[in-house]
């Protein structure tokens, strides 16, 4: 009888270890949610011991007895706890940090792991499918530290904290002049207009022919920037989470994080043709500036953005629309 071998050299994805002294912390984002830190998040600690699950991530056998254990709460604001284990009991608190769940994903590829392996905080640096670079804080490295792999494509659910959002700037636009801009985005325009709304295969073809049929076609194109998605992500070394962006409103709701009133706005933030739309979920305390904040407007906002990758979401790798 013969026997066949198959090897297959599974490696992870290239890994940058941060110091303590070069690790942020999350004193910046406990302050999202508290003024009182030294009082309120010890007691959200306790109190989520009390109805905690483990979140399993891409581990399908999560256990009590890993060196590590990552604890969460089935909420959509919840906090996440990372705890020491020896013998299967909890031996000393390694980490706790606020989470918002997202139900917005993009199908990513790990290019690269900033961590720090004594608090277990890591920062993922992602590629989506349409060449779009992300970093986003990881929510379930404890559980899935062990099995991430190279060149391999995930699905990525995102979700972020708010420190800042506000509507955006209308007042900001330019003015296109270039005659050869004005005539593509005309055309542009009146092509896929003409076509249901839809990108015809031969568009640039269609482009190249298009020809004006008024005066007024060919007039200056202003174009407003608060109308515009976009996304920066921070320029320190294990500190890129922490992003700048703007986008328009999709959907909002309010729920509650310990008592207190959060509401969740879901924002397009990066909308490209023929790309999948980067929505994310966002977590901001309920004031009144942010109530005003309504489905269609257009913001800009300061947020922690934050990635989770779960077996169970690998087998569609199709992001949820927001209703």
């Amino acid at each position: 009888m013969t026997i066949n071998y198959q090897y297959k050299n599974v490696q992870s994805p290239t890994k940058i270890t941060l110091s303590d002294e070069k690790t942020a912390g999350h004193a910046d984002h406990w302050r999202i949610l508290t003024d009182d830190m030294s009082h309120d998040v010890p007691q959200w600690l306790q109190q989520m011991i009390e109805h905690a699950a483990l979140p399993k991530g891409l581990n399908a056998n999560a256990s009590a007895k890993d060196s590590c254990l990552l604890l969460s709460e089935d909420q959509p604001c919840h906090i996440n706890q990372v705890l020491a284990m020896k013998d299967g009991k909890p031996e000393r608190f390694i980490n706790a940090y606020p989470c918002v769940d997202g139900p917005y994903g993009l199908t990513c590829k790990i290019e690269r792991l900033i961590v720090n392996d004594n608090s277990h905080d890591a920062v993922l640096r992602l590629r989506s499918t349409d060449g779009s670079i992300v970093y986003a804080f990881d929510q379930l490295y404890t559980a899935n530290r062990h099995l991430y792999q190279q060149n391999t494509s995930y699905f990525v659910n995102f979700s972020a904290w708010a420190h800042e959002i506000t509507l955006s700037e209308q007042n900001e636009v330019i003015m296109v002049e270039d005659k050869e801009a004005i005539r593509y985005h005309r055309a542009f325009n009146d092509i896929v207009a003409a076509n249901d709304g839809q990108v015809p295969d031969d568009l640039q073809e269609q482009i190249k022919d298009w020809q004006p049929t008024t005066k007024e076609q060919m007039e200056p194109v202003e174009i407003n920037l608060g109308h515009m998605c976009a996304y920066l992500f921070g320029d320190t070394l294990g500190q890129e989470d922490e992003a700048w962006c703007q986008g328009q409103v999709l959907g909002k709701q309010e729920t509650l994080f310990n008592g207190k009133s959060v509401i969740l706005f879901d924002v397009v933030i990066l909308r490209e043709q023929d790309t999948d739309p980067f929505v994310v979920r966002m977590g901001a305390m309920n004031t009144t500036s942010n109530q005003a904040i309504q489905v269609n407007d257009y913001v800009q906002a300061n947020i922690w953005l934050q990635a989770a990758i779960y077996k169970e979401n690998q087998a569609t790798n199709k992001q949820t629309q927001p209703s």
